[in-house]
C-alpha cells in the first residue's frame, strides 16, 4: 500500500521557517549535475528530477524533518514528464506558504552546448529527428520565463568543473543566506560580456602591464603587477568611486529582494588590469562589511 503525503497546514509560520530551500534549473548540458553536486558538498539534501508538482510537497517534508533536510535543494529537469513552464507559479506558492527560495538558472553558450553534447555523443532530449541546435532552441523558449526570473544565473561557458563547483559553495556556503553576496568578476572583453553582469566597468584606461616586458607573462594576483595597475593615475579614484556606488546600492537590493550581484571588470584579456581591480575593488567593498568574493574568468586562457 502506498504511503499517503501528510496534511499539512495552510500555511507555515515565515518566523519559524529555517528551511534554506534552493532550486536549480537550466539548460540542458549546463552543468546542473555539477552544481548539485556542489550543492551537497555545503550541506544541502538535494532532490534530483523532482517533478514540478511536488515542489511545495518536497518543502513541507524538508520543514517538518529538521536537521539536514532543512537544507534543501530541489533540481528540476526539462526531460521531466511533469515538467512545466510555469516555474514562477511553482516558486510563488512556496512563498505564499512562508518559504523563501531560491532559484538559480545554469546556462552556457549555444556554441559551449553544442560541443558538449558532440564531445559525449548524445543528443539533446528536445531534439527529436532535427538537429542539435534545434533542441537547443526549443528548450530555451520552454526556459525562458524561469531563466528571467531566477536570483542567480551561472553561466558555464568558461567554467570547468572545479571552477563550477567553487562558484557554487562561494554562493552557498557558510555565509548569511539573507545578505546580498557580490561577484566581482575579472574578464577579457575579447572573449565576451559576461551575460549575467549587473555592472560592468571598464579598466581598459588604464595602461596595459602587457606592454612591460618584465610584467607581460604575470597576472592581476602578484604584486608587481597589481603595484603597476593601481599606481597609475586615476586608478585608485577608480575603485573607491564604484566601491561606493555599489555600497549606497546594496541596501536598495537587499530590500528589493536581491541576493546576487555580479560586478564585472573588464581588460582587454582578462590577465593583468582587471585582475588587479577585481582583488582591490573586493577587499574595499570587504571593508565596508559587504559580503563580496573576486572570481578571474578568463585568467590563464592567454
Amino acid at each position: 500500500m502506498t504511503e499517503s503525503l501528510p496534511e499539512f497546514a495552510d500555511a507555515v509560520d515565515p518566523d519559524e521557517v529555517a528551511t534554506d530551500l534552493v532550486v536549480v534549473t537550466g539548460v540542458s548540458g549546463g552543468g546542473r549535475s555539477t552544481v548539485a553536486r556542489a550543492l551537497e558538498n555545503v550541506g544541502f539534501y538535494v532532490v534530483d528530477n523532482l517533478p514540478q508538482a511536488l515542489m511545495l510537497d518536497m518543502a513541507q517534508l524538508a520543514f517538518q524533518a529538521g536537521g539536514a533536510a532543512r537544507r534543501t535543494a530541489m533540481v528540476l529537469d526539462v526531460r521531466s514528464r511533469a515538467f512545466s513552464t510555469d516555474l514562477a507559479g511553482a516558486v510563488r506558492a512556496l512563498k505564499e506558504r512562508g518559504f523563501s527560495p531560491r532559484v538559480v538558472f545554469v546556462d552556457a553558450d549555444d556554441e559551449v552546448l553544442i560541443r558538449r553534447f558532440e564531445s559525449v555523443r548524445r543528443s539533446h532530449p528536445l531534439q527529436g529527428d532535427g538537429r542539435l541546435a534545434d533542441g537547443i532552441t526549443a528548450e530555451r523558449k520552454l526556459l525562458a520565463e524561469a531563466r528571467e526570473q531566477s536570483d542567480v544565473i551561472i553561466d558555464t561557458s568558461h567554467l570547468n568543473v572545479n571552477q563550477l563547483r567553487r562558484r557554487v559553495e562561494e554562493l552557498f556556503g557558510g555565509e548569511d543566506v539573507r545578505k546580498l553576496r557580490i561577484t566581482v568578476l575579472s574578464f577579457g572583453f575579447k572573449y565576451g560580456l559576461p551575460p549575467d553582469a549587473d555592472y560592468v566597468l571598464d579598466a581598459r584606461f588604464l595602461p596595459n602591464p602587457f606592454w612591460v616586458p618584465d610584467l607581460r607573462d604575470h597576472t592581476g594576483l602578484e604584486d608587481a603587477v597589481s603595484k603597476y595597475v593601481l599606481d597609475q593615475e586615476g586608478a585608485g579614484t577608480f575603485v573607491s568611486n564604484y566601491a561606493a556606488l555599489i555600497a549606497s546600492t546594496a541596501p536598495g537590493f537587499e530590500r528589493e529582494g536581491k541576493r546576487y550581484l555580479t560586478v564585472a571588470v573588464g581588460c582587454t584579456g582578462g590577465k593583468h588590469r582587471s585582475v588587479a581591480i577585481t582583488e582591490e575593488l573586493t577587499a574595499q567593498l570587504r571593508d565596508m562589511r559587504l559580503a563580496a568574493h573576486p572570481s578571474h574568468r578568463d585568467l590563464g586562457r592567454e
